[in-house]
């Protein structure tokens, strides 16, 4: 079976520098052996109202900056440095993409051509933005459907099959939290969308913001063929997102084990493997066998 493709969420858990953003590219390449890594990229003025913008950062101890929009602010790469990182993620044979928050950013990403860009939770009502990712990106389109009703589900799929984008689409089951406890992961989210939707998208995929790594190894198991997992360096870094993230070793093991149980997911190519047969002649019991005294 082929393994699930894991994707190594970076966000902003670069701390607003590149030195760490590029470290953080090796390690996920060299280190850890995933497939991908997901940057994020906003326009701080346009996601955010100028109350919202002028308003402290709701977890002060977390913030960049005085208030919540200079703490963004801080946060983000402009498009030059994102080319910059997707050509350093080139240099490391890793692919590259980013999540897109606003028309603005959306735009900058598809100049960058990569592989896919994602439309976060937050943003899969932005109908705006996915008609201007339909008629300008030629690549993957994946959709988190986290705090998302299915009626808006249906929209979402719908709006992408009416610009004919389904087969380029990727969707995934997500609860949005950070981080989110074990009985709120709802891992059959992924059947059930599998079950809705998997005859119409590309394929499904798992957005994981939980502690471990055994929930993504079950939504591989389960269909999930992309998982998604927040990644940094040092969970006790400032910023809220790197506590529901995964550090060097836990991501490592994670593609690890994905690609371990990829091999394992099989039948049985004849009755009796080769691997078996030696043992059969040796061990297994036969009833016209004569006991030895």
């Amino acid at each position: 079976m082929k393994p699930a493709t894991v994707i190594a969420e970076i966000g902003c858990n670069h701390m607003g520098r590149m030195d760490i953003a590029k470290d953080m590219i090796k390690m996920v390449s060299q280190f850890c052996h995933a497939d991908a890594v997901k940057f994020q990229k906003r326009n701080p003025r346009e996601c955010l109202t100028e109350q919202e913008y002028d308003a402290p950062h709701p977890v002060p101890y977390h913030s960049y900056g005085r208030t919540y929009g200079e703490h963004r602010d801080v946060l983000e790469f402009t498009v030059e440095q994102h080319k910059e990182l997707k050509d350093f993620c080139e240099e490391w044979d890793i692919t590259y993409s980013s999540s897109v928050w606003d028309m603005t950013s959306a735009r900058e990403i598809i100049g960058l051509d990569p592989k896919f860009i994602k439309v976060p939770s937050a943003c899969n009502t932005h109908f705006d933005m996915f008609s201007l990712l339909c008629g300008g990106f030629g690549g993957e389109i994946h959709i988190s459907m986290g705090m998302t009703t299915r009626k808006e589900e249906e929209e979402i799929v719908a709006f992408l099959d009416k610009k004919k984008r389904t087969a380029d689409t990727v969707i995934y089951a997500c609860t949005s939290g950070y981080p989110v406890p074990f009985e709120n992961v709802t891992l059959m989210e992924i059947k059930r969308l599998r079950e809705k939707f998997g005859s119409v998208v590309k394929g499904l995929g798992f957005s994981g913001h939980h502690a471990g790594i055994a929930v993504d190894i079950a939504a591989f198991t389960l269909g999930a063929g992309w998982i998604e997992r927040h990644f940094t360096l040092d969970r006790t870094w400032k910023g809220t997102d790197h506590a529901a993230s995964l550090e060097p070793d836990g991501l490592r093991r994670l593609a690890r084990d994905i690609k371990a149980v990829a091999k394992a997911l099989d039948y049985k190519k004849e009755e009796i493997l080769e691997i078996e047969k030696v043992q059969r002649e040796k061990l297994k019991w036969n009833r016209n066998q004569t006991a030895k005294p």
